[in-house]
């Protein structure tokens, strides 16, 4: 199994997204690809290096995080798409059923139906004759923990749980060296623990992960439930672009240069403009009313979560960032209105003579007295906050901009997050911010205080 995993399997992590797809080479020149997203350029380039060509496709489930790749993939090199008979899709695939089998030429794809992430989820067992090398476990088993299950309804959280609950004990009675290759991991939304390996094996989840000690189903689905923190708004709209298909890309979509003038154009409007230079340059100068997402990683998951993805958006970027990169994440989560950039950038627009306003952007030792807001998920915040810091999470502040005291001291874990947060507040009309570059340990420190805590964090 180690060999097989060391010379025929290359996961491939999306670090932002916290996901990983998987690329297995079936040793003829051919190539299964696991839950692989609509930005294949990693996945191309690792088959490239090997010289493979992908024939198989398969999704575990229709995936509420990212569009799949498996339509691109069809296109791009002919692959067999293999999925759930129950996600109805609506595109070209091979629909699998429990039990269902699919013959990789030496290799063998057994389907598991797996429900609870999702109600059609399938597992797959990747089998050289009878010996399990390992099974490709999507959102049911995690490292540690199983992927959440309320994205169907509030109505089904549970109903959904206790299928995971069964579908986690189905999994676990494969031999304990079978390795485990779930998609998503540490940093997904899908309710991975941080700071866990993305794979692992049976036997390790047996001894090692909290959900499976629990003694009995309503302990289980206890403590499920109680991991769910919020999630991306636009996970709601995946599942169902997913059964219809993403629309086929010849070539990376443009962003192309537009003037000073055209942006102010776009901008009265109704255009959302995004500012994706690092939070220290948009503190610095940036347009009233443009929102702060800096180009990292979590680009996307942020994008998705505070704008509507109907509604064209145009960027400003800085010298040498990656427009392509600033294209697929979007791309990737079904943000395709993308209209451009702003043309020389921040200069190009001071130069054109249009306004342009700054945010405080300080270190703990600089920052003034004043109201604390603390924009981090609650599981966060309950693992040590500034003491009588108003929580308000950055996904849902664009709603609850009110109750943020005015001339407030906006903050996070570092920076980026925060900065993003004093956008939305500039734009509800908050003046007067001061964004804290640093975390709350930083700010404790200097200021002489204790980090509190509320119980035990997810």
């Amino acid at each position: 199994m180690v060999e097989f995993a060391d010379n025929h399997l290359i996961p491939l992590v999306d670090e932002g997204l916290g996901n990983s797809a998987y690329l297995v080479d079936l040793g003829d020149g051919r190539a299964l690809a696991v839950d692989a997203s609509r930005d294949l350029r990693s996945l191309h380039a690792a088959a490239a290096r090997r010289g493979l060509r992908v024939a198989y496709a398969a999704d575990t489930h229709l995936h509420a995080d990212f569009l799949s790749g498996a339509v691109q993939l069809g296109h791009d090199t002919g692959a067999t798409v293999l999925a759930s008979a129950a996600g109805r899709r609506r595109f070209g695939h091979t629909p699998l059923a429990d039990g269902d089998e699919v013959d990789l030429g030496g290799l063998t794809l057994r389907a598991l139906a797996t429900p609870g992430h999702t109600d059609e989820h399938l597992s797959f067992l990747l089998l050289d004759g009878p010996r399990e090398l390992g099974v490709f476990t999507g959102g049911s088993l995690i490292v540690n923990s199983a992927a959440r299950t309320d994205l169907q309804g509030s109505d089904r959280t549970e109903e959904l749980a206790r299928a995971q609950y069964r579908s986690l004990r189905r999994l676990t009675a494969l031999p304990d060296a079978t390795a485990v290759w779930p998609t998503h991991g540490a940093g997904s939304f899908c309710s991975a623990p941080p700071g866990t390996e993305r794979t692992t094996t049976i036997g390790a989840q047996k001894r090692n992960s909290p959900l499976l000690a629990a003694p009995d189903e309503d302990t289980f689905t206890r403590r499920l439930l109680a991991s769910l923190g919020t999630y991306p708004a636009y996970f709601d709209r995946l599942a169902e672009a997913n059964r219809r298909g993403p629309a086929i890309l010849n070539a990376t979509p443009p962003l192309p240069e537009l003037g000073a003038g055209q942006v102010a154009a776009f901008l009265a409007d109704g255009g959302q403009l995004v500012d994706v230079r690092p939070a220290a340059d948009y503190a610095a100068a940036h347009i009233p009313r443009s929102i702060s997402i800096p180009l990292r990683d979590q680009f996307a998951t942020w994008l998705g979560w505070l704008l509507p993805d109907d509604t064209p958006i145009m960027f400003v970027v800085a010298d040498g960032q990656d427009l392509d990169e600033i294209v697929w994440q979007g791309y990737k989560i079904g943000y395709e209105r993308l209209t451009g950039h702003l043309a020389g950038g921040m200069d190009a627009w001071r130069t054109a003579g249009f306004p342009a306003t700054t945010t405080a952007f300080v270190t703990a030792d600089k920052a003034p007295a004043g109201p604390y807001v603390d924009v981090r998920q609650q599981a966060e915040y309950a693992d040590g906050h500034v003491p009588d810091a108003v929580h308000l999470e950055l996904g849902s502040l664009a709603h609850n901009a009110a109750e943020a005291p005015r001339g407030a001291i906006v903050a996070c874990g570092h920076g980026e997050r925060a900065m993003t947060a004093a956008s939305v507040l500039e734009r509800a009309g908050h003046t007067g911010l001061t964004v804290l570059s640093g975390g709350p340990a930083d700010y404790a420190a200097a200021h002489g205080t204790t980090l509190a805590r509320e119980g035990a964090s997810r």
